[in-house]
């Protein structure tokens, strides 16, 4: 049992050393890991952020305006970032330009190996980019030559340490060695691959002097118990940094601990030495493992995001668009699209070395639809520009005619090409206003000089203005006259032929006593309506008013429009009170407020058939 228990201590204390070995390993690790990026750090001159633009959606010209600016306002070593944000954005454009440019070329019979394509804006730029690389280099150029100079520097200070050690003055030896740590101080960075094994030769001949020191106890002493001190606030410091919530904050602050324990802070006694460089060592090691730990949590954090990432990519991956016909489907396909790129993005941001590989996808994905959406665009123009040819002839068609005193065979004519312009589909927007106004301009002339032509036959038509006021007076007095009595009334004001454009007013009076006689008559609303509106409307179809009609249209489509809004509003407005009962006066109100829309929307839409069965 004795010698059981002999080996079983044997054990434990093997594995307690090993323990130990991986412990001290690993802080090893934590704190070359966390020195590596101090001596990557100490080459780097103090930089100042340069706000970064969104770039992606400015223009090829404003791209170009913002790299002159970071050139000419700020020092070349801060704009790398936004310069290469810049580069990026600019060959995005200009290589989709450049595609455009070529293609159309192509499909102008041009062969691929003659395409060529300048730009001035390309050429600025480009100029541009040669000064930001060249000012950029001379930079590197002359920061590489100062850390190698700086490097010098400090070796020519450790030869005058060690001399120092080997050969110097008892009573100058500590003033001497003052003058060297202040001119180590005052030399700025050296290359990072010489960082650490310059600072651990330079500290390993301090300590050698601090152990040398020995003819002034004193100053030794003081020193080192001042640098003791010190370190001590460093170790404190390096330990509290495991409470802050911001892990990168905390490691850069750890960054700074370990450059003025090197830089700033002397050697202590050699019975402190390894003690406190213990103590720093294990809090460096703490917040290492503590960051560790969070970028693995933030892996698995990015890992969701490409998982739902690549959801969305899938979702326009599988989009389907074989339904498309017209300009509205595209365009509320390319809202649906880009709806579901904003889903892509708000989802979350990933860091580009993970981000890239699921960005290329969704370019892949959304490449499909653009192409076919160019593609149908590119039949569109093509469709645009025949219907532009078919326009135009119109408008010379109508702009011939417009002087023209052959009444009958040109408003014949007139009447058929406004119907042709009807049927004829889109035409590109650059032109759209410009054929309209001299299409609406040409027939408008002619049937204005028409009207003017009837007015001018005035003897024929001075026996109906007559007939028709005794009609209108002999209408006004009879108070007895059912709804077949108004019906045939208004046949017969028809029958008595049409006014000239002088005595028009005259309809509008006879329509009043219409509506009066109607107002009289046991009928519903709509029937009411419906026979005024009728009565109206063929007088201006028998007139061959057309504009009048063209208005009225314009005028029901508007009102149409405006008591669907009015009724949207009103259901929205109940749904904010639907826990309200049905018994509730405002609901009650409401409701009938709607159901007065829904019957008005009911005539206009009547109305609106009516004019659009007219041949006109």
């Amino acid at each position: 049992m004795l010698e059981n228990n002999d080996n079983s201590l044997g054990e434990n204390t093997k594995e307690e050393a090993q323990n130990q070995i991986e412990q001290t390993t690993q802080t090893e690790a934590a704190v070359n890991e966390i020195e590596n990026v101090v001596a990557e750090n100490s080459e780097k001159e103090e930089t100042q952020e340069i706000p970064m633009l969104d770039y992606g959606t400015m223009e090829l010209d404003k791209l170009v305006s913002e790299l002159q600016s970071l050139l000419k306002n700020n020092p070349v070593q801060l704009i790398k970032k936004n310069a290469d944000a810049i580069k990026n954005a600019f060959n995005l454009k200009f290589g989709k330009l450049l595609s455009e440019k070529k293609e159309e070329f192509l499909s102008q019979g041009g062969n691929s190996i003659d395409f060529q394509f300048s730009s001035p804006i390309k050429t600025e730029y480009n100029k541009l980019l040669k000064d930001y690389k060249e000012k950029r280099d001379r930079y590197y150029k002359q920061l590489d030559d100062q850390l190698k100079n700086n490097l010098e520097k400090r070796n020519t200070l450790i030869e005058e340490l060690k001399n120092l050690i080997e050969n110097a003055e008892p009573k100058t030896m500590y003033n001497d060695f003052q003058k060297i740590q202040e001119q180590w101080k005052s030399i700025g960075p050296v290359p990072r691959t010489r960082y650490n094994d310059t600072w651990k030769t330079y500290h390993h001949h301090v300590e050698r002097f601090y152990d040398l020191l020995h003819l002034n106890q004193d100053f030794r002493e003081l020193d080192f118990k001042h640098n003791l001190e010190e370190k001590l606030k460093l170790i404190q410091r390096a330990e509290a940094l495991h409470e802050m919530e911001d892990v990168n904050a905390a490691f850069k602050e750890l960054q700074e601990l370990h450059r003025l324990w090197k830089e700033e802070v002397g050697p202590v006694s050699r019975e402190f030495r390894e003690d406190v460089w213990t103590k720093f060592s294990n809090a460096t090691k703490k917040l290492h493992d503590k960051r560790h730990d969070y970028y693995r949590d933030l892996k698995s954090k990015h890992q969701d995001i490409i998982n739902e990432k690549l959801e969305v990519v899938e979702q326009i991956s599988n989009y389907d668009f074989s339904k498309n016909k017209t300009h509205k489907d595209w365009q509320n396909s390319i809202k649906e699209i880009e709806a579901l790129r904003k889903k892509y993005f708000d989802v979350g941001k990933l860091p580009y070395n993970k981000s890239e590989a699921v960005w290329q996808k969704l370019k892949e994905a959304t490449k499909r639809f653009n192409t076919a959406k160019n593609t149908f665009y590119k039949q569109e123009k093509s469709s645009q520009t025949d219907n532009l040819k078919k326009k135009m002839e119109l408008v010379e068609l109508a702009e011939s005619l417009k002087d023209s005193d052959d009444w009958d065979a040109t408003t014949n004519t007139m009447k058929r090409i406004q119907s042709d312009w009807k049927k004829i589909g889109h035409v590109p927007r650059k032109f759209s206003d410009e054929i309209w106004n001299r299409f609406k301009t040409a027939c408008n002339h002619y049937f204005d000089r028409l009207n003017a032509h009837r007015d001018g036959v005035s003897q024929e038509q001075e026996a109906v203005v007559v007939a028709k006021k005794k009609f209108i007076e002999d209408f006004k007095a009879n108070d007895s006259l059912t709804i077949d009595d108004v019906k045939e009334t208004i046949l017969k004001w028809r029958e008595l032929g049409a006014l000239p454009r002088n005595a028009r007013h005259l309809d509008g009076k006879f329509n009043k006593e219409v509506d009066a006689k109607l107002t009289k008559l046991n009928l519903g609303r709509e029937e009411i309506e419906m026979m005024k509106f009728r009565n109206v409307v063929d007088n201006l179809f028998a007139q061959e008013d057309y504009r009048k009609l063209d208005n009225e249209q314009f005028f029901i489509r508007k009102k149409i429009t405006e008591t669907v809004r009015e009724m949207q509003q009103l259901e929205n407005n109940l749904s904010f009170i639907s826990n309200a009962t049905e018994d509730n006066p405002l609901v009650q109100n409401v409701r009938k407020g709607i159901q007065e829309f829904k019957e008005q929307l009911d005539i206009w839409q009547l109305k609106l058939d009516y004019l659009k069965k007219l041949d006109y």
